[in-house]
């Protein structure tokens, strides 16, 4: 049978079971479009950290107090000892090495910022001058905390941009007087608005000076604290230089972390990414399971078309050309269900850009391809048993079964 001949004569056999190849196209498109929008989402997630990392810099070190463990737990766990604080001694220690370029000390906490009579429950960020422009910061209205002593707390303040609209409206906050918690202090500064970053809404924070942070919360120690290289290339130079003067200051322990953003950013990556192929084959369980409802599907069609099957074996048609018919039935229902799956996945992935902004959605191209490409061979797969068995069929049995 020439291929013409064969694939007109799929399509007629298709045609005449509608419902039946309508449900088969159905369940493997479902099956393809599950992988891309799956997939399309963790490569999103993946992205946009990355982006959230490349934001902060090239060269950004990050101090944890305590030192990780090799058991996977958080410091101390095993021991019930509380890490050593980083304190702002520390921090200026660190600020004096030939490789360190910036030092921005970090405390948080929440608290109740008013003004006139409107007031709202804010994260509250305590740093130094330095701090604007470790992060990339971008100020809006006035200036960000003065350059000062970091050990001697102001009463000055920098609004994110949500927390001054709230506030203020119309009204021009710099210069005015909030109440944060018990405290009063001068707005100096709005940022401008950022949204997102690393997990957090920086347009919904106040960053007062560090030291005037831990006076209002009854700090002594410090969250973390960002050390900026002065190069990439110094970076090793500047992490060997963060945990010697800590270890000399900490009475020879090295007792801290230090992470360097692209060791943290290289972590990440890998978790996403593992976590984006594990997605994606969950999603292609789904086409082992319409391959399976096709084999299904097949065999019944096969003992529906005994006669059919041994009309062609009468009149010529050998046990090799059989299985290529249905064969070929497998592959238009399986490519068919998989085009329909992909422009179905490309359609979901465009509503979730549309629904969530900020991340960029798209399917990786190597997703759509192997979304495709499973589909094919899970229909050829799971079509080989039924095709040998109507190649199997004995012409004389097969024209006179009722």
């Amino acid at each position: 049978m020439r291929a013409g001949d064969l694939l007109g004569f799929a399509v007629n056999s298709l045609a005449a079971h509608r419902a039946r190849s309508a449900l088969m196209v159905l369940a493997m498109a479902i099956g393809v479009a599950a992988v891309v929008v799956l997939t399309a989402l963790g490569e999103a997630a993946r992205s946009y950290v990355v982006s959230q990392f490349s934001a902060l810099g090239s060269h950004l070190l990050i101090v944890f107090p305590g030192r990780t463990e090799t058991s996977g737990t958080f410091p101390g766990a095993l021991t019930g000892a509380t890490p050593r604080e980083l304190t702002l001694d520390d921090a200026l220690a660190l600020s004096r090495r030939p490789a360190v370029r910036r030092v921005a000390p970090l405390t948080i906490g929440s608290a109740t910022v008013s003004w006139a009579r409107r007031s709202r429950e804010v994260a509250v960020l305590g740093s130094t001058s330095e701090f604007v422009e470790i992060r990339r910061f971008v100020m809006a209205q006035g200036r960000f905390l003065p350059s000062l002593d970091p050990r001697r707390a102001q009463p000055v303040v920098v609004l994110g941009s949500l927390v001054r609209n709230e506030l203020f409206g119309a009204a021009n906050a710099v210069g005015e007087w909030v109440r944060i918690g018990e405290r009063r202090y001068r707005v100096v500064g709005v940022l401008a608005s950022q949204g997102q970053s690393l997990g957090f809404n920086t347009d919904e924070l106040v960053i007062l000076p560090v030291a005037s942070a831990q006076a209002l919360f009854n700090q002594a120690g410090l969250l973390r604290i960002l050390v900026e290289a002065r190069s990439r290339e110094e970076i090793a130079g500047a992490k060997a230089a963060v945990i010697d003067v800590l270890r000399t200051r900490h009475e020879g322990e090295q007792d801290v972390t230090v992470v360097t953003q692209d060791a943290l950013l290289a972590t990440f990556d890998r978790i996403l990414r593992a976590l984006t192929l594990a997605v994606g084959g969950i999603a292609a369980i789904s086409l082992a399971v319409a391959g399976i409802l096709i084999m299904n599907v097949m065999l019944i069609a096969v003992s529906q078309r005994t006669r059919e099957i041994g009309l062609l074996k009468a009149l010529g048609a050998a046990p090799g050309g059989i299985r290529t018919i249905f064969l070929t039935e497998a592959v238009l229902l399986s490519a068919t269900g998989a085009a329909a799956g992909l422009a179905l996945g490309e359609a979901g992935t465009a509503v979730l850009g549309k629904l969530y902004p900020v991340l960029s959605v798209a399917a990786p191209a190597w997703a759509s391809v192997a979304a495709l490409a499973t589909a094919l061979t899970t229909g050829i797969v799971f079509s080989a048993l039924p095709a040998r068995r109507a190649a199997r069929l004995d012409p004389v049995v097969a024209l006179y079964r009722r």
